[in-house]
Protein backbone atom coordinates (compact mmCIF):
# COMPACT_ATOMS: atom_id res chain seq x y z
CA UNK A 1 0.00 0.00 0.00
CA UNK A 2 1.35 3.23 -0.63
CA UNK A 3 0.07 6.21 0.87
CA UNK A 4 0.96 9.82 -0.19
CA UNK A 5 1.62 12.88 2.10
CA UNK A 6 0.82 16.35 1.25
CA UNK A 7 4.02 18.50 1.98
CA UNK A 8 3.55 22.33 2.91
CA UNK A 9 6.76 23.32 2.29
CA UNK A 10 8.71 25.61 -0.59
CA UNK A 11 8.67 23.09 -3.82
CA UNK A 12 12.56 24.34 -3.98
CA UNK A 13 14.79 24.03 -1.11
CA UNK A 14 17.90 26.64 -0.69
CA UNK A 15 21.07 24.31 -2.37
CA UNK A 16 22.95 25.28 1.08
CA UNK A 17 20.11 23.65 3.18
CA UNK A 18 20.53 20.07 1.18
CA UNK A 19 20.72 17.01 3.74
CA UNK A 20 21.38 19.68 6.88
CA UNK A 21 18.94 19.19 9.61
CA UNK A 22 17.84 22.10 11.74
CA UNK A 23 16.41 22.53 14.82
CA UNK A 24 13.91 25.27 15.20
CA UNK A 25 11.71 26.48 17.18
CA UNK A 26 8.18 28.37 16.76
CA UNK A 27 8.67 32.29 15.70
CA UNK A 28 6.21 35.02 15.72
CA UNK A 29 5.71 34.88 11.94
CA UNK A 30 5.37 31.39 11.52
CA UNK A 31 2.42 31.69 14.36
CA UNK A 32 1.05 34.38 12.26
CA UNK A 33 0.79 32.27 9.37
CA UNK A 34 -0.82 29.26 11.13
CA UNK A 35 -3.40 31.61 12.10
CA UNK A 36 -4.50 32.38 9.19
CA UNK A 37 -6.23 29.02 8.35
CA UNK A 38 -8.93 29.04 11.49
CA UNK A 39 -10.49 32.13 9.89
CA UNK A 40 -13.01 30.30 7.80
CA UNK A 41 -16.73 29.87 8.52
CA UNK A 42 -15.98 25.66 8.81
CA UNK A 43 -13.79 25.87 11.26
CA UNK A 44 -15.95 27.86 13.21
CA UNK A 45 -18.84 25.39 12.59
CA UNK A 46 -16.05 22.90 14.11
CA UNK A 47 -15.21 24.90 17.10
CA UNK A 48 -18.63 25.42 17.73
CA UNK A 49 -19.01 21.58 17.50
CA UNK A 50 -16.25 20.22 19.45
CA UNK A 51 -16.54 22.85 22.49
CA UNK A 52 -20.03 21.75 23.07
CA UNK A 53 -19.99 18.10 22.88
CA UNK A 54 -16.45 17.10 22.88
CA UNK A 55 -14.48 15.79 19.85
CA UNK A 56 -15.60 12.45 19.47
CA UNK A 57 -19.61 13.13 19.62
CA UNK A 58 -18.47 16.14 17.03
CA UNK A 59 -17.11 13.85 14.62
CA UNK A 60 -19.50 10.22 14.84
CA UNK A 61 -21.04 9.49 11.73
CA UNK A 62 -24.95 8.71 12.52
CA UNK A 63 -24.84 6.12 8.93
CA UNK A 64 -22.39 4.01 10.44
CA UNK A 65 -24.37 3.45 13.85
CA UNK A 66 -27.54 2.57 11.90
CA UNK A 67 -25.70 0.10 9.61
CA UNK A 68 -24.12 -1.72 12.35
CA UNK A 69 -27.10 -3.12 14.48
CA UNK A 70 -27.56 -6.77 16.27
CA UNK A 71 -28.51 -9.01 14.16
CA UNK A 72 -26.19 -11.93 12.71
CA UNK A 73 -26.68 -14.80 10.31
CA UNK A 74 -24.08 -17.03 12.35
CA UNK A 75 -24.98 -16.06 15.99
CA UNK A 76 -23.57 -19.46 18.45
CA UNK A 77 -23.12 -16.90 21.86
CA UNK A 78 -25.76 -16.06 24.27
CA UNK A 79 -24.60 -16.17 27.48
CA UNK A 80 -24.57 -13.44 30.25
CA UNK A 81 -22.06 -11.62 29.57
CA UNK A 82 -18.97 -11.51 32.28
CA UNK A 83 -17.33 -7.97 34.64
CA UNK A 84 -13.38 -7.91 34.58
CA UNK A 85 -14.33 -4.87 36.17
CA UNK A 86 -11.02 -2.12 36.53
CA UNK A 87 -8.42 -4.98 36.04
CA UNK A 88 -6.68 -5.96 32.96
CA UNK A 89 -7.81 -9.70 33.30
CA UNK A 90 -9.40 -9.50 29.76
CA UNK A 91 -7.44 -12.48 27.78
CA UNK A 92 -7.94 -14.33 31.44
CA UNK A 93 -12.34 -13.57 31.15
CA UNK A 94 -11.99 -14.29 26.56
CA UNK A 95 -10.41 -17.19 27.28
CA UNK A 96 -12.44 -19.01 29.98
CA UNK A 97 -15.46 -17.64 28.05
CA UNK A 98 -14.32 -19.69 25.64
CA UNK A 99 -14.00 -23.00 27.92
CA UNK A 100 -16.99 -22.09 29.56
CA UNK A 101 -18.79 -22.67 26.48
CA UNK A 102 -17.51 -25.78 26.11
CA UNK A 103 -18.76 -26.96 29.72
CA UNK A 104 -22.02 -25.82 29.05
CA UNK A 105 -22.33 -28.09 25.83
CA UNK A 106 -21.08 -30.79 27.54
CA UNK A 107 -23.01 -30.75 30.72
CA UNK A 108 -26.24 -29.20 28.87
CA UNK A 109 -26.10 -25.91 31.20
CA UNK A 110 -27.06 -22.25 31.04
CA UNK A 111 -24.29 -19.70 32.16
CA UNK A 112 -21.83 -21.37 33.79
CA UNK A 113 -19.03 -19.14 34.68
CA UNK A 114 -15.11 -20.27 36.04
CA UNK A 115 -13.21 -18.92 38.21
CA UNK A 116 -11.19 -16.06 36.88
CA UNK A 117 -10.06 -15.04 40.10
CA UNK A 118 -8.30 -18.37 40.76
CA UNK A 119 -6.40 -18.66 37.58
CA UNK A 120 -5.36 -14.42 38.59
CA UNK A 121 -3.94 -15.90 41.44
CA UNK A 122 -1.86 -18.23 40.43
CA UNK A 123 -0.90 -15.35 37.14
CA UNK A 124 0.46 -13.69 40.07
CA UNK A 125 2.50 -15.83 41.89
CA UNK A 126 4.03 -17.46 38.80
CA UNK A 127 5.17 -13.74 37.13
CA UNK A 128 6.74 -13.33 40.64
CA UNK A 129 9.15 -15.87 39.90
CA UNK A 130 9.13 -15.25 35.94
CA UNK A 131 10.74 -11.72 37.48
CA UNK A 132 12.51 -12.80 40.13
CA UNK A 133 14.55 -15.72 37.83
CA UNK A 134 15.15 -13.18 35.17
CA UNK A 135 16.61 -10.28 37.45
CA UNK A 136 19.07 -13.22 38.87
CA UNK A 137 20.36 -14.22 34.99
CA UNK A 138 20.52 -10.14 34.53
CA UNK A 139 22.43 -9.08 37.51
CA UNK A 140 25.57 -8.96 35.68
CA UNK A 141 24.18 -6.88 33.19
CA UNK A 142 24.39 -2.96 34.10
CA UNK A 143 21.12 -1.73 36.07
CA UNK A 144 21.01 0.66 33.14
CA UNK A 145 20.59 -1.97 30.47
CA UNK A 146 17.62 -2.08 28.23
CA UNK A 147 16.84 -5.58 29.43
CA UNK A 148 17.18 -4.78 33.36
CA UNK A 149 15.22 -1.39 32.91
CA UNK A 150 12.43 -3.35 31.02
CA UNK A 151 12.27 -5.63 33.59
CA UNK A 152 11.93 -3.03 36.76
CA UNK A 153 9.40 -0.97 34.94
CA UNK A 154 6.82 -3.16 35.35
CA UNK A 155 7.83 -6.12 37.09
CA UNK A 156 4.34 -7.93 36.93
CA UNK A 157 0.69 -6.76 35.66
CA UNK A 158 -2.52 -7.83 34.74
CA UNK A 159 -1.85 -7.88 31.14
CA UNK A 160 -1.32 -11.84 29.00
CA UNK A 161 -2.51 -13.83 25.98
CA UNK A 162 -3.82 -17.26 25.24
CA UNK A 163 -0.86 -19.36 25.95
CA UNK A 164 -0.64 -17.58 28.89
CA UNK A 165 -4.07 -18.80 30.38
CA UNK A 166 -2.83 -22.33 28.54
CA UNK A 167 0.51 -22.20 30.77
CA UNK A 168 -2.00 -21.41 33.93
CA UNK A 169 -4.81 -24.27 33.08
CA UNK A 170 -2.43 -26.66 32.58
CA UNK A 171 -0.49 -26.81 35.75
CA UNK A 172 -3.40 -25.73 37.94
CA UNK A 173 -6.65 -26.61 36.41
CA UNK A 174 -10.02 -24.63 36.68
CA UNK A 175 -12.27 -24.00 39.62
CA UNK A 176 -15.60 -23.09 38.88
CA UNK A 177 -16.89 -19.39 39.90
CA UNK A 178 -18.41 -20.25 43.16
CA UNK A 179 -15.22 -22.05 44.08
CA UNK A 180 -13.14 -18.83 44.15
CA UNK A 181 -15.29 -15.96 43.81
CA UNK A 182 -14.27 -12.44 43.07
CA UNK A 183 -12.99 -9.89 45.94
CA UNK A 184 -12.09 -6.30 46.15
CA UNK A 185 -8.31 -6.95 44.71
CA UNK A 186 -9.09 -8.52 41.97
CA UNK A 187 -11.98 -6.47 40.63
CA UNK A 188 -9.76 -3.45 41.16
CA UNK A 189 -6.42 -4.94 40.45
CA UNK A 190 -5.01 -1.10 41.03
CA UNK A 191 -3.80 -1.46 44.93
CA UNK A 192 -2.37 -4.88 44.99
CA UNK A 193 -0.76 -4.03 41.67
CA UNK A 194 1.01 -1.19 43.32
CA UNK A 195 2.20 -3.04 46.46
CA UNK A 196 3.36 -6.29 44.75
CA UNK A 197 5.85 -4.31 41.89
CA UNK A 198 6.89 -1.88 45.34
CA UNK A 199 7.86 -5.43 46.69
CA UNK A 200 9.26 -7.29 43.70
CA UNK A 201 11.70 -4.00 42.79
CA UNK A 202 12.91 -3.64 46.55
CA UNK A 203 13.88 -7.91 46.23
CA UNK A 204 15.38 -7.12 42.37
CA UNK A 205 17.93 -4.48 44.45
CA UNK A 206 18.49 -7.17 47.33
CA UNK A 207 19.47 -9.90 44.58
CA UNK A 208 21.09 -7.52 42.83
CA UNK A 209 23.10 -6.82 45.81
CA UNK A 210 23.61 -10.38 46.50
CA UNK A 211 25.38 -11.38 43.26
CA UNK A 212 27.57 -8.43 43.35
CA UNK A 213 28.43 -9.54 46.64
CA UNK A 214 29.50 -12.84 45.57
CA UNK A 215 26.79 -14.60 47.62
CA UNK A 216 26.64 -18.31 47.15
CA UNK A 217 24.01 -19.55 44.58
CA UNK A 218 22.35 -21.41 47.50
CA UNK A 219 21.77 -18.36 49.47
CA UNK A 220 20.01 -16.58 46.59
CA UNK A 221 17.93 -19.59 45.97
CA UNK A 222 16.85 -19.08 49.46
CA UNK A 223 15.77 -15.84 49.66
CA UNK A 224 13.87 -16.03 46.58
CA UNK A 225 11.68 -19.04 48.32
CA UNK A 226 11.27 -17.54 51.24
CA UNK A 227 9.80 -13.82 49.02
CA UNK A 228 7.65 -16.06 47.24
CA UNK A 229 6.32 -17.36 50.44
CA UNK A 230 5.43 -13.71 51.16
CA UNK A 231 4.19 -12.90 47.55
CA UNK A 232 2.18 -16.42 48.80
CA UNK A 233 0.87 -14.51 51.78
CA UNK A 234 0.00 -11.21 50.06
CA UNK A 235 -1.82 -13.02 47.08
CA UNK A 236 -4.08 -14.97 49.90
CA UNK A 237 -4.86 -11.67 51.85
CA UNK A 238 -6.05 -9.89 49.12
CA UNK A 239 -7.39 -12.59 46.95
CA UNK A 240 -8.50 -15.36 49.41
CA UNK A 241 -7.21 -19.29 49.69
CA UNK A 242 -7.14 -20.99 46.12
CA UNK A 243 -9.26 -24.17 46.96
CA UNK A 244 -7.80 -27.30 46.63
CA UNK A 245 -10.88 -29.38 46.46
CA UNK A 246 -14.44 -28.63 44.83
CA UNK A 247 -18.09 -29.96 44.46
CA UNK A 248 -18.93 -29.70 40.92
CA UNK A 249 -22.34 -29.34 41.30
CA UNK A 250 -25.11 -27.89 38.59
CA UNK A 251 -28.22 -28.01 37.44
CA UNK A 252 -29.09 -28.82 33.56
CA UNK A 253 -31.93 -27.45 30.90
CA UNK A 254 -34.15 -30.21 31.99
CA UNK A 255 -33.85 -29.34 35.64
CA UNK A 256 -31.79 -32.20 36.94
CA UNK A 257 -28.92 -31.87 39.47
CA UNK A 258 -25.71 -33.41 38.98
CA UNK A 259 -23.09 -32.83 41.34
CA UNK A 260 -19.28 -34.30 41.03
CA UNK A 261 -17.80 -33.91 45.09
CA UNK A 262 -14.44 -33.15 46.07
CA UNK A 263 -12.46 -32.60 42.84
CA UNK A 264 -9.21 -31.06 42.98
CA UNK A 265 -8.78 -28.17 40.25
CA UNK A 266 -6.04 -30.14 38.20
CA UNK A 267 -8.87 -33.46 37.78
CA UNK A 268 -11.90 -30.79 36.76
CA UNK A 269 -9.98 -29.82 33.83
CA UNK A 270 -8.20 -33.13 32.89
CA UNK A 271 -11.51 -35.85 33.38
CA UNK A 272 -14.68 -33.38 33.08
CA UNK A 273 -13.37 -31.16 30.43
CA UNK A 274 -13.47 -32.43 27.25
CA UNK A 275 -11.40 -30.12 24.82
CA UNK A 276 -7.74 -30.39 24.01
CA UNK A 277 -6.21 -26.72 24.41
CA UNK A 278 -3.01 -27.89 22.35
CA UNK A 279 -5.47 -28.31 19.45
CA UNK A 280 -5.48 -24.32 19.32
CA UNK A 281 -3.31 -21.93 17.39
CA UNK A 282 -2.68 -18.33 17.36
CA UNK A 283 -3.03 -16.32 13.81
CA UNK A 284 -2.20 -12.88 13.73
CA UNK A 285 -2.35 -10.07 11.32
CA UNK A 286 0.47 -7.60 10.88
CA UNK A 287 0.97 -6.44 7.37
CA UNK A 288 4.48 -5.23 6.94
CA UNK A 289 7.53 -5.92 5.70
CA UNK A 290 9.21 -6.23 9.09
CA UNK A 291 7.58 -9.44 9.80
CA UNK A 292 6.62 -11.58 6.72
CA UNK A 293 3.77 -13.26 6.58
CA UNK A 294 3.40 -17.38 6.57
CA UNK A 295 6.01 -17.31 9.39
CA UNK A 296 6.25 -18.40 13.03
CA UNK A 297 7.07 -15.59 15.82
CA UNK A 298 7.91 -16.24 19.08
CA UNK A 299 8.35 -12.70 21.58
CA UNK A 300 11.30 -12.88 24.13
CA UNK A 301 10.31 -12.15 27.76
CA UNK A 302 6.43 -12.50 27.15
CA UNK A 303 5.85 -15.55 29.14
CA UNK A 304 3.72 -15.65 32.53
CA UNK A 305 5.87 -18.39 34.03
CA UNK A 306 9.31 -20.43 33.68
CA UNK A 307 7.96 -22.99 32.35
CA UNK A 308 5.36 -22.33 30.76
CA UNK A 309 4.20 -22.34 26.94
CA UNK A 310 6.27 -19.58 25.01
CA UNK A 311 3.84 -16.99 23.36
CA UNK A 312 4.55 -18.17 19.42
CA UNK A 313 2.45 -16.65 16.85
CA UNK A 314 1.53 -17.25 13.03
CA UNK A 315 1.33 -14.15 10.93
CA UNK A 316 -1.25 -14.44 8.10
CA UNK A 317 -3.13 -12.28 5.92
CA UNK A 318 -6.02 -11.00 7.07
CA UNK A 319 -8.16 -12.54 4.36
CA UNK A 320 -6.42 -16.24 6.25
CA UNK A 321 -7.18 -14.84 9.47
CA UNK A 322 -11.01 -14.29 8.96
CA UNK A 323 -11.62 -17.77 7.09
CA UNK A 324 -10.43 -19.34 9.97
CA UNK A 325 -12.97 -17.25 12.20
CA UNK A 326 -15.42 -17.62 10.38
CA UNK A 327 -14.67 -22.10 9.78
CA UNK A 328 -14.88 -21.96 13.45
CA UNK A 329 -18.12 -20.11 14.12
CA UNK A 330 -19.99 -22.03 11.79
CA UNK A 331 -18.87 -25.56 13.55
CA UNK A 332 -20.49 -23.49 16.27
CA UNK A 333 -17.00 -23.04 18.65
CA UNK A 334 -16.69 -19.04 19.58
CA UNK A 335 -13.11 -17.47 19.03
CA UNK A 336 -10.50 -15.66 20.95
CA UNK A 337 -9.28 -12.70 19.39
CA UNK A 338 -6.97 -9.26 20.53
CA UNK A 339 -7.77 -6.13 19.21
CA UNK A 340 -7.28 -1.96 19.60
CA UNK A 341 -10.63 -1.89 21.23
CA UNK A 342 -10.52 2.44 22.32
CA UNK A 343 -10.12 2.71 17.88
CA UNK A 344 -13.13 4.22 16.65
CA UNK A 345 -15.22 2.38 19.39
CA UNK A 346 -18.28 3.51 21.22
CA UNK A 347 -18.37 1.77 24.24
CA UNK A 348 -22.38 2.29 25.31
CA UNK A 349 -23.73 1.92 22.23
CA UNK A 350 -21.21 -1.10 21.80
CA UNK A 351 -20.29 0.06 18.20
CA UNK A 352 -16.53 -1.07 16.68
CA UNK A 353 -17.39 0.85 13.28
CA UNK A 354 -14.20 1.93 10.60
CA UNK A 355 -16.53 4.82 9.60
CA UNK A 356 -17.81 5.52 13.51
CA UNK A 357 -15.71 9.10 13.55
CA UNK A 358 -14.75 11.43 10.65
CA UNK A 359 -12.14 13.20 12.66
CA UNK A 360 -10.26 13.87 8.89
CA UNK A 361 -13.29 16.26 7.67
CA UNK A 362 -13.88 17.66 11.75
CA UNK A 363 -9.75 18.76 11.74
CA UNK A 364 -9.36 19.41 8.04
CA UNK A 365 -6.66 16.76 7.95
CA UNK A 366 -5.35 12.98 6.98
CA UNK A 367 -4.51 10.73 10.43
CA UNK A 368 -4.85 7.43 8.08
CA UNK A 369 -1.94 5.56 8.63
CA UNK A 370 -1.28 1.56 6.62
CA UNK A 371 -2.09 -1.14 9.52
CA UNK A 372 1.76 -1.93 9.66
CA UNK A 373 3.16 1.01 10.07
CA UNK A 374 0.47 2.05 12.51
CA UNK A 375 1.77 -1.38 14.61
CA UNK A 376 5.58 -0.28 14.53
CA UNK A 377 4.71 3.26 15.23
CA UNK A 378 2.29 2.54 17.80
CA UNK A 379 -0.39 4.37 16.99
CA UNK A 380 -2.33 1.28 17.59
CA UNK A 381 -1.90 -2.06 19.45
CA UNK A 382 -3.25 -4.96 20.61
CA UNK A 383 -4.90 -3.11 23.50
CA UNK A 384 -7.91 -5.92 24.57
CA UNK A 385 -8.93 -9.87 24.19
CA UNK A 386 -12.86 -10.45 23.55
CA UNK A 387 -15.00 -13.18 21.98
CA UNK A 388 -16.34 -13.45 18.62
CA UNK A 389 -19.30 -15.37 18.68
CA UNK A 390 -20.93 -14.54 15.38
CA UNK A 391 -21.05 -13.05 11.86
CA UNK A 392 -23.47 -11.97 9.25
CA UNK A 393 -22.12 -12.87 6.34
CA UNK A 394 -23.85 -11.51 2.75
CA UNK A 395 -23.33 -13.23 -0.79
CA UNK A 396 -19.93 -15.10 1.32
CA UNK A 397 -18.97 -11.90 2.42
CA UNK A 398 -18.73 -11.00 6.40
CA UNK A 399 -20.35 -7.89 6.80
CA UNK A 400 -20.22 -6.99 10.82
CA UNK A 401 -19.53 -8.98 13.77
CA UNK A 402 -20.86 -10.52 16.92
CA UNK A 403 -18.26 -9.56 20.22
CA UNK A 404 -19.02 -10.79 23.79
CA UNK A 405 -16.85 -8.55 25.91
CA UNK A 406 -15.82 -8.52 29.55
CA UNK A 407 -17.27 -5.02 30.62
CA UNK A 408 -20.63 -6.30 32.13
CA UNK A 409 -23.85 -5.89 30.70
CA UNK A 410 -24.72 -2.18 30.97
CA UNK A 411 -23.08 -1.11 27.80
CA UNK A 412 -23.65 -2.20 24.20
CA UNK A 413 -26.40 -5.04 23.96
CA UNK A 414 -26.46 -6.53 27.09
CA UNK A 415 -22.31 -6.45 27.18
CA UNK A 416 -22.41 -7.40 23.29
CA UNK A 417 -20.82 -5.87 20.95
CA UNK A 418 -20.80 -5.25 16.73
CA UNK A 419 -17.84 -4.96 14.89
CA UNK A 420 -17.84 -4.15 11.18
CA UNK A 421 -16.02 -6.07 8.49
CA UNK A 422 -13.67 -2.68 8.11
CA UNK A 423 -13.32 -2.00 11.37
CA UNK A 424 -11.59 -6.21 11.83
CA UNK A 425 -9.63 -5.44 9.24
CA UNK A 426 -7.65 -2.66 10.30
CA UNK A 427 -8.08 -3.29 14.18
CA UNK A 428 -8.04 -7.08 14.90
CA UNK A 429 -4.66 -8.59 15.40
CA UNK A 430 -4.87 -12.01 16.51
CA UNK A 431 -7.39 -14.90 16.92
CA UNK A 432 -6.82 -18.35 18.34
CA UNK A 433 -8.64 -21.17 16.30
CA UNK A 434 -8.29 -25.44 16.13
CA UNK A 435 -5.81 -26.25 13.56
CA UNK A 436 -8.19 -28.31 12.07
CA UNK A 437 -9.78 -24.54 10.40
CA UNK A 438 -6.33 -23.79 8.87
CA UNK A 439 -6.09 -24.92 5.16
CA UNK A 440 -2.82 -27.46 5.09
CA UNK A 441 -0.21 -25.34 4.07
CA UNK A 442 -0.38 -23.27 7.49
CA UNK A 443 -0.42 -26.26 9.05
CA UNK A 444 3.00 -26.97 8.09
CA UNK A 445 4.17 -24.15 9.02
CA UNK A 446 3.75 -24.63 12.71
CA UNK A 447 6.38 -27.41 13.01
CA UNK A 448 8.95 -24.81 12.00
CA UNK A 449 10.97 -22.82 13.87
CA UNK A 450 9.71 -19.62 15.51
CA UNK A 451 11.47 -15.86 14.77
CA UNK A 452 12.31 -14.64 18.31
CA UNK A 453 11.38 -10.97 18.20
CA UNK A 454 13.17 -8.78 21.13
CA UNK A 455 10.58 -8.21 24.32
CA UNK A 456 10.03 -4.35 22.92
CA UNK A 457 8.08 -5.65 19.82
CA UNK A 458 4.54 -4.18 20.13
CA UNK A 459 3.10 -7.79 19.54
CA UNK A 460 4.57 -8.17 23.40
CA UNK A 461 1.06 -9.18 25.27
CA UNK A 462 2.83 -8.10 28.82
CA UNK A 463 4.96 -5.21 27.54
Amino acid sequence: MVIFFEVLYPKKCKKEDKDVIIVKGLTKELIQEIQHNVESKQYRVAQNAVTTNGIFKAAQNIQAIDENYFNFSVDIDDHLVTNQNHSGRCWMFACLNILRSHLEKQYNIDNFELSQNYLYFWDKLEKANYFYQHILATANKKLSSRTVQYLLTTPQQDGGDWNLVLSLVEKYGLVPHYAMNETSCSIDSTELNTILNRKLRKDAYAIREMVENHAKHCEIEMYIKHQLKTVYTILCTALGTPPERFDFSFRTKDNTFEQYPQLTPLAFYQDYLDLDLTDYVALINVPDDAMPFNQLYQVQLSDNMVDGLANVYLNVPIEQLKAATIAQLKASEPVFFGCDVLKFFDRQKGIMSYDLYDFDALFDTNLNMPKGPRFFYRESLPTHAMVIGGVHIVNDVPLRWKVENSWGREVGDKGFFVMDDAWMSEFVYEVVVKKEFLPETLRGLLEEEPIALPFWNPMNPIA
